[in-house]
């Protein structure tokens, strides 16, 4: 393990002012995405699509790192540039995520467990030759009658910690991703506990396996009420329960904090993030984004599979990268968006 490299790429990751773009969907999912908007699934309209992302001019001004997807990973842009090093030239830092999904807990009912162990120290050697600096890995917790449970909780943080400790054997910086889903009709409250339990069991399980905490990210879901809770949460209160979370769970030497959108909103998730940002506490962590949908949706709607739609697809693009790494400063404010229309 290359301690020194590690905390590099870390810190490169954590960068002031920028943040990761997820855009590692599966086949599977970016299919049902495209599916919605009339384009054709193929190999050649994802890398198209892909491509359109990641040659949007000025990108690596508010994106620090991208999550590739396995089949990414292995294609080139259109201009035949391998998408791992058109990033580096980008001053992006490529990543790839290696969790094979979700799937069904024995036993427990709807709860499930992320698979992907078996295998997972050759595939990450190989994609570390493929110029991959960090990797993904997802578990999913749903907050509901009797759950999670124990053995929910404890089944996903022991995977994170095994996954974190191969990746850092590899000299690959692990996003380490519990994120508690927004279905439900929870209460912030009731968010506020289970997050705060499941990021205290993560990072006893990462301490077990001798994980070195800064050399990872952190990328958990904002405490946010369920979207079917009668009492939502203004932005002020998602802001102060999320930051007072990481404060009862996250080791200061962890660098950097980079949430996922987990269902919001595009322009609700840059102003949660931005009100953390605001709300002048001293932290010990960069706190930013790794946003999926809440970076790409608006785009890949104006994209709709046509390269005379690149361009504008590209300003969707920049012009969202910019609020949230405005937001990631704390310099966002809700007539920027106006502005910019």
């Amino acid at each position: 393990m290359n301690i020194e490299k590690l905390q590099q790429t870390a810190q490169g990751m954590a960068a002031p002012g920028r943040g990761i773009l997820a855009m590692d969907e599966s086949t599977p999912t970016c299919s049902k995405r495209f599916e919605k908007l009339g384009i054709p699934c193929t190999a050649e309209h994802r890398r198209s699509y892909r491509d359109m992302l990641v040659t949007t001019p000025g990108l690596g001004k508010y994106i620090s790192g991208a999550i590739l997807f396995d089949e990414t990973l292995r294609q080139s842009t259109l201009s035949g540039t391998p998408f791992a090093v058109h990033l580096q030239q980008q001053g992006i830092i490529p990543g790839i995520k290696v969790d094979a999904g979700a799937k069904a807990l024995a036993g427990h009912g709807d709860e499930k467990v992320t698979e992907g162990l078996d295998g997972l120290r050759e595939r990450l050697a190989e994609y570390a030759a493929m110029g991959a600096r960090f990797a993904k890995w997802r578990s999913v917790i749903t907050i509901g009658a009797g759950m999670p449970s124990p053995a929910c909780s404890m089944a996903n943080a022991h995977g994170l910690a095994r996954y974190a400790a191969l990746c850092q054997e590899a000299d690959m910086v692990p996003i380490v991703e519990p994120e508690v889903l927004i279905d439900g009709d929870h209460t912030i409250e009731r968010c506020f506990e289970v997050t705060r339990d499941v990021q205290q069991m993560v990072f006893a399980q990462l301490t077990e396996q001798g994980v070195m905490m800064s050399g990872i990210i952190l990328k958990p879901s904002m405490v946010i009420p369920g979207k079917d809770c009668v009492q939502q949460a203004t932005i002020e209160q998602v802001a102060e329960q999320t930051v007072r979370c990481l404060q009862e769970t996250v080791p200061a030497d962890v660098p950097g904090i980079a949430f996922l959108s987990g269902g919001q909103s595009d322009e609700e998730a840059t102003a949660h993030l931005n009100a953390m940002n605001r709300l002048g506490k001293k932290l010990p962590w960069a706190v930013t984004f790794s946003y999926g949908r809440a970076l790409q949706a608006a785009a890949m709607e104006t994209w709709g599979g046509k390269a005379e739609n690149v361009e504008r697809a590209q300003k969707v693009v920049s012009h969202r990268a910019r609020m949230n790494g405005a937001a990631a400063s704390g310099e966002y404010a809700p007539d920027m968006e106006q502005q910019a229309a």
